[in-house]
């Protein structure tokens, strides 16, 4: 899973775009967990026993190109995600990494993360898709803290592209091994509720984000 190098292959751009064409239509291994206020999530069981997802959704009135931005920016997400407890980038060894710790209820410890991630905005027969990919890495630089349980299996791919009107269709995959005892509540709570969550958060941030502009 884990990252040594600095970017990504063009296959794997090509592979998120090619998602965010098919549009829900996964493979018979990929099971329907819900479906919800215009978004489909799919979860699959991974070769460790966890589970990888899949979701698919249209924001409204979210444009493609200020969505993609919204996501990269790491000091406006600490405005309007309230889970991130720390979060920045780091040159190490060459390459840009970012940390992010999240905030997990009590009595758990919180998770942090160190990974890489890329974007590159594409052309497909016409049609701009942005893509954004990150996986985790390794940083020497960033050690691991006593009291903060480090996520060393994560990877997420983000694909977005006009509806045709004035939002935004979205493909969004993502996986980690979060380690330690979680709860199952927890987890179905994550992904029933949290990523759909946070692209609706991410949505009307986008809101605000365009009265700043």
């Amino acid at each position: 899973m884990e990252h040594t190098s600095g970017g990504f292959s063009g296959e794997e751009f090509q592979n998120a775009c090619e998602e965010l064409q098919q549009f829900g239509r996964v493979g018979n291994d990929w099971q329907l967990l819900m479906e919800h206020e215009g978004f489909k999530i799919y979860r699959r069981l991974d070769e460790t026993g966890l589970y990888e997802y899949k979701v698919f959704g249209v924001l409204d009135n979210c444009p493609p190109a200020v969505l993609a931005d919204v996501y990269m920016d790491l000091d406006y997400r600490k405005q309007w995600d309230q889970f991130v407890k720390e979060l920045y980038e780091k040159e190490c060894n060459g390459k840009t990494v970012v940390y992010w710790q999240v905030k997990y209820p009590f009595p758990m410890s919180n998770r942090d993360y160190v990974y890489i991630r890329q974007r590159r905005d594409l052309d497909m027969d016409g049609q701009k898709i942005h893509v954004v990919l990150a996986q985790s890495t390794s940083a020497p630089q960033i050690p691991e803290r006593s009291d903060v349980v480090r996520v060393n299996q994560y990877k997420q791919s983000l694909a977005i592209e006009s509806d045709g009107k004035k939002g935004s269709k979205v493909f969004m995959y993502y996986f980690d091994n979060p380690g330690g005892q979680i709860p199952s509540w927890l987890i179905n709570w994550v992904a029933k509720n949290g990523v759909p969550n946070f692209l609706k958060d991410m949505a009307k941030a986008c809101q605000n984000y365009l009265k700043k502009t």
